[in-house]
């Protein structure tokens, strides 16, 4: 039998105070969604003035990260190269902004972010992830 890191209540606070942190301090109104490692939702937060499309692309990007086990920017990258089987994979959002959280090479969850640039959500969401002392 083999043990693997699980997020806890505080780890899945101090990542969400600090990817909301983040955004504020750039301005940008945003959705943060984190998961477990099996895809359950954890945390939900749509901050003011944020559109209500950006819950499902927050969800859909950080399910389709954790479930996949890497970046949604890889997904993306991949359709861009002519893979355009990909977009009827049963994975939810194949566009950059879901990042995955890697705990000594265990993937444990993810951060999934909608509100602004794709890559912007994608930095917000590593800097969630930074919050626990992890590269994202």
């Amino acid at each position: 039998m083999r043990t693997k890191p699980a997020l806890t209540d505080e780890d899945v606070r101090k990542m969400a105070a600090a990817a909301e942190a983040h955004a504020a301090a750039n301005q940008w109104n945003v959705t943060v969604a984190i998961f477990d490692d099996g895809g359950h939702l954890l945390y939900l937060h749509r901050g003011d003035n944020t559109a209500p499309s950006t819950v499902e692309m927050a969800m859909g990007k950080g399910r389709t990260s954790v479930l996949g086990r890497r970046e949604t920017k890889i997904y993306e990258e991949i359709i861009k190269q002519g893979r355009t089987a990909f977009l009827s994979a049963p994975l939810v959002a194949m566009v950059e902004g879901g990042v995955p959280i890697v705990v000594d090479g265990e993937v444990v969850g993810s951060i999934g972010v909608s509100g602004v640039k794709s890559e912007q959500d994608a930095a917000i969401a590593r800097a969630g992830i930074a919050a626990l002392g992890l590269a994202g």
